[in-house]
């Protein structure tokens, strides 16, 4: 097959730059109570759906490289379905295939640390979220690699459980620990076993942090998981009712971090010779206890030793910088992404984002790629987040994005920019409903801004989202499709949605009669905005892309 190119249509009609703005979280929900997006005032976004070019796209399961469609979407495989215009499996997928076919286990890294532990008689250590959201991991493929590595001889694992609430319910951890403690007292009635949960805390505190935005929270899981310094207690379950009897209204993912003790001593800190695994499939809340593992030089806090030990990744999060050096499952091979395309042609290019979600418009878009693609033509731009909760100042940095951009805007020296706009998502994880829906009206009043200078530079702006989340606030009865509650009071909802996400496509008047919907598209899903987007552009994308949503009538 020759090399995928970007070729040029015969009759380009837009002047001006392209923008791509992606509101994180929100999605198409029932337009009921459970709805922020629906109960938010978005004059902005009521305008698009009622004239500009409108339909809706799949954003979870299957549409995005999920096993199943019941599977929800998120940040990371949306935006490498919105940035690649095709769709590849991606983690959750691939590691439960390699667990069902057994070539999980008979990878080079798996041998070898089975083999380090028994003829050492060390310890094998997992490091993830537990939960089964499949966003970040799935209890199944924990579970999978504790009985194997018994079967196998290994004497000794340990968990360090990080407790999710935020892909699953906001206090579900003891369902996920009950679940876990049964397999592991089911090891350990054999001969010569020792299976436990060994230290944990929520994941939003604890080990889980991203783009660098606050390495405390990794020095936290550090000191719980390596050091063995945490408040201690007998057993997970008892860590759980502790703090939630200690702050009621407290959710899983801010539980403080825990070590379990024995005797006065923890039962599993990290030592020498031990095994290590990270098993998340996702990277973003991986990376930085990856370098703490891995990095001989680093400064950014005391690890106080480092364990000489054999460390690996359930996938290598980053193909770039090659971290972590050792993974268990190889990640998709996501090539010839829409902002290597429009490199290869010379198109100038912006990504913009606060820092919660800068990863996403630039990492995760291009592919899991770090870096640029063409220095001189690439513009990465980031707007650092405030720090949480988020729920305390739900605009977060909207209006310093739509203020950077302004500018860039007006100076004409992009062809095509990309923007996250954060506020959907993060505030909608933190279950406060009507901060969400001001967090929605926020994102609402910083499109109007950009609105006017893109339609003034005969540009187009193209709205939609990653998956869905502030259109899906509340946990509703499976019958009756009414809200549940709990005391009287309805139960939050801190996960992503199942439901489709808006697309709007806003042109300056001169184009508008040049473009219309694409109607042979049969259900369209984030992997069709990059063809649409090459197509605004004036060029004709490569076959192996999904086709675009709109087309020229004058070709």
């Amino acid at each position: 097959m020759s090399v995928p190119r970007l070729l040029p249509l015969a009759h380009p009609v837009l002047s001006g730059p392209v923008v791509v703005a992606i509101m994180d979280g929100v999605g198409i929900g029932r337009g009921d109570r459970t709805d922020a997006v629906a109960q938010a005032r978005t004059p902005f976004l009521d305008q698009l759906a009622a004239t500009a070019l409108t339909t809706r796209l799949r954003a979870h399961g299957r549409a995005v490289g999920m096993p199943g469609d019941g599977d929800m979407g998120n940040s990371e495989v949306g935006h490498n379905a919105l940035g690649a215009g095709r769709i590849f499996d991606q983690g959750a997928k691939l590691v439960s295939r390699a667990i069902e076919s057994g070539r999980l286990f008979e990878g080079e890294l798996w041998r070898d640390m089975v083999r380090q532990c028994v003829s050492r008689h060390t310890p094998m250590h997992f490091i993830g979220l537990l939960s089964d959201g499949n966003v970040h991991s799935h209890i199944d493929h924990l579970i999978a690699m504790l009985r194997r590595a018994d079967q196998e001889g290994v004497e000794e694992a340990y968990v360090h459980a990080l407790l999710d609430g935020r892909d699953v319910p906001k206090t579900s951890a003891h369902i996920y620990v009950q679940q876990l403690e049964a397999v592991l007292a089911e090891i350990e009635k054999r001969p010569g076993r020792r299976y436990r949960i060994a230290s944990g805390g929520g994941r939003m505190g604890v080990t889980m942090d991203r783009y660098e935005a606050d390495w405390s929270i990794v020095e936290r899981g550090w000191r719980a998981h390596v050091l063995g310094e945490a408040r201690p207690f007998p057993s997970a379950m008892a860590a759980i009712e502790t703090f939630r009897a200690e702050e009621p209204g407290a959710v899983d993912q801010h539980l403080p971090a825990f070590v379990i003790v024995e005797e006065g001593r923890p039962v599993g800190r990290i030592e020498d010779g031990a095994a290590v695994i990270a098993f998340n499939f996702r990277g973003d809340r991986m990376l930085e206890l990856v370098q703490a593992f891995e990095a001989e030089q680093f400064d950014h806090f005391d690890r106080v030793r480092r364990p000489d030990l054999l460390f690996g990744g359930m996938m290598q999060y980053d193909g770039d910088t090659h971290a972590p050096r050792r993974f268990l499952v190889a990640p998709p091979q996501i090539d010839y992404t829409l902002g290597e395309l429009l490199c290869d042609r010379g198109v100038t290019q912006l990504a913009c984002s606060e820092t919660q979600k800068y990863g996403h418009v630039t990492y995760f878009w291009n592919g899991n790629r770090s870096g640029k693609f063409a220095e001189e033509l690439e513009t990465y731009i980031e707007v650092p987040s405030y720090e949480p909760p988020f729920d305390e100042r739900p605009e977060m940095r909207a209006p310093a994005i739509t203020d950077t951009l302004l500018p860039e805007l007006e100076s004409g020296r992009h062809r095509f920019l990309r923007l996250n706009y954060a506020n959907g998502d993060m505030v909608g994880h933190t279950g406060n409903f009507a901060a969400t829906v001001r967090a929605v009206e926020a994102v609402d009043q910083a499109l109007a801004r950009l609105a006017p200078v893109i339609l003034a530079a005969g540009g187009a702006l193209l709205v939609t989202a990653d998956h869905g989340n502030a259109d899906d606030m509340l946990e509703v009865d499976k019958k009756s499709g009414e809200p549940l509650l709990e005391e009287g009071h309805p139960v939050p909802k801190t996960s992503h949605s199942l439901n489709p996400v808006p697309f709007h496509l806003l042109l300056p008047p001169a184009a508008r009669p040049h473009f219309a919907l694409a109607s042979t598209v049969e259900a369209p899903g984030l992997g069709n905005v990059a063809a649409t987007v090459a197509t605004l552009l004036g060029w004709r994308p490569p076959e192996i892309y999904l086709p675009s949503l709109v087309r020229s009538l004058a070709e």
